[in-house]
């Protein structure tokens, strides 16, 4: 296997500028599902992971989806591979070693993953899960009593320009099938008109489908400066204690946002100020809803969203719910259903009547003279 190496330590980073055919060089112990899909998606010849990609601690779903695509994984191969091998190095992965160079010298050596490598770890990993879903309990509760104000009485909530008082909310996060959940909501968003809200990455999905978001709330760190200048009101996802590294960089592009402090993550502030501004439905696209989803984002934030959709309530519906419960008024079936009865009662009325001789005179007459018409244009 011979490509360009791209080398990051943030997957999310390298992911915006990998290319059909290059392989990718990261740094990701767990790899997730969402970063999984997104180096699928991008073509990657190979993918090696300086870190074990999975360690056991919970059954990650990213291994398999990468393998399975026909793409070798190369695991744990250790830091060292940052200074043996620069971005843009043609590299050759081959039986677990990464060559480089014109030399073909030996960069790093790692395992190799199978399909059944995995398997067996995920299984070995889902006999530990008791101690992650814990360790999860444990942080729900730390959660609880930081954000304890905010949940129950939405103290902090800060003030936006963007109306969301008894309106709809469509709420995109660039998580699991997110493309496919809003290909099939398109009759939904031409229906209803929500209002549009993109958490960091989600954003450049809406402008990918075709719409601006209304509003933008996030760390901003993995937003574009095209869509962060597309006109959608900004909110910044800062600490607890204020800080928020996202702001410089609007600063930099000369916007003004608003900022928005909790200890959870974007994807729960976005929910709590679209539910707190009175949007009286919120449909969630590419959030995270199961226990596993939780996990397999890897770290203990998390836990802050299961409170947050406790928090929003019946508010909340998965985008995949809504695309299977919901039907334009007039659906395909029905409208060619009523295509086909006009036509058919046309026909009747047409064959009965009696100035039906009168019609067909006229139609041949009008195709006589545009015949010899075109003829005379051909001469």
């Amino acid at each position: 296997m011979i490509g360009i190496a791209r080398l990051d330590r943030r997957t999310k980073n390298l992911t915006k500028r990998l290319r059909p055919g290059d392989i990718a060089v990261i740094d990701h112990l767990d790899i997730d599902r969402v970063s999984a899909e997104a180096l699928v998606l991008s073509g990657v010849a190979a993918v090696v992971n300086v870190s074990p990609s999975i360690s056991g601690r919970y059954p990650n779903l990213g291994p398999e989806i990468i393998v399975s695509a026909g793409i070798p994984l190369l695991d744990d191969v250790g830091p060292e591979v940052f200074t043996a091998v620069r971005d843009g190095d043609r590299v050759r992965l081959d039986e677990g070693v990464l060559y480089v160079g014109n030399d073909q010298r030996i960069a790093v050596k790692g395992t190799a993953l199978s399909l059944e490598d995995i398997e067996a770890a995920i299984a070995e990993a889902r006999a530990g899960l008791s101690v992650q879903i814990e360790a999860f309990a444990a942080n729900t509760i730390e959660f609880l009593r930081k954000e304890r104000d905010l949940l129950l009485d939405g103290i902090g909530v800060p003030d936006i320009r963007t109306v969301l008082e008894g309106r709809q909310a469509l709420l995109v996060v660039r998580g699991y099938h997110y493309r496919e959940d809003l290909q099939a909501l398109r009759p939904y968003i031409r229906e209803y008109r929500p209002v549009l809200i993109g958490v960091d990455g989600g954003a450049d999905a809406l402008r990918d489908e075709g719409y601006r978001p209304d509003l933008i709330v996030g760390d901003m760190d993995s937003v574009s400066d095209a869509t962060l200048q597309c006109g959608a009101e900004l909110v910044v996802h800062a600490y607890p204690d204020g800080r928020a590294p996202g702001l410089a960089r609007l600063k930099e592009l000369g916007l003004e946002a608003v900022v928005f402090p909790i200890a959870g993550t974007s994807e729960d502030a976005a929910m709590l100020l679209a539910d707190e501004k009175g949007a009286e439905l919120i449909v969630a696209v590419g959030s995270h809803a199961t226990l596993v989803e939780f996990l397999d984002k890897g770290r203990a934030g998390m836990a802050s969203t299961f409170l947050t959709r406790l928090r929003v309530g019946g508010k909340l519906i998965d985008a995949k719910g809504v695309s299977r419960l919901y039907r334009s008024r007039i659906g395909t079936p029905t409208l060619l259903l009523l295509i086909v009865a006009t036509l058919i009662t046309f026909s009747v009325a047409v064959g009965f009547s009696s100035v039906t001789p009168i019609y067909r005179d006229i139609i041949v007459d009008k195709w006589h003279t545009f015949s010899f018409w075109l003829s005379g244009l051909f001469r």
